[in-house]
């Protein structure tokens, strides 16, 4: 179970980054699910989470969005 939720469907971007960010940095460790509905936040999102060092699953929903799932780990 996910420590944080964001559900950035219906943002525009920077939105969804800003609030996955801010998420992680609410957590030491743990994960963060984010619900997005376009592929352009999904992959901005992803790529953020990346660049800080947190894995990164990502499943494409039935009705065309995205649930990634932020893993970060204790540094």
């Amino acid at each position: 179970m996910a420590e944080k939720f964001v559900d950035a469907r219906g943002l525009s971007c920077p939105q969804p980054v800003l609030d996955t960010k801010k998420a992680l940095e609410e957590i030491k460790h743990g994960t963060v699910e984010v619900l997005v509905d376009t592929v352009t936040s999904k992959e901005n999102v992803s790529r953020m989470a990346k660049k800080n060092s947190c894995q990164v699953e990502v499943e494409t929903l039935d009705d065309g969005e995205f649930k990634l799932l932020i893993t970060k780990t204790e540094s």
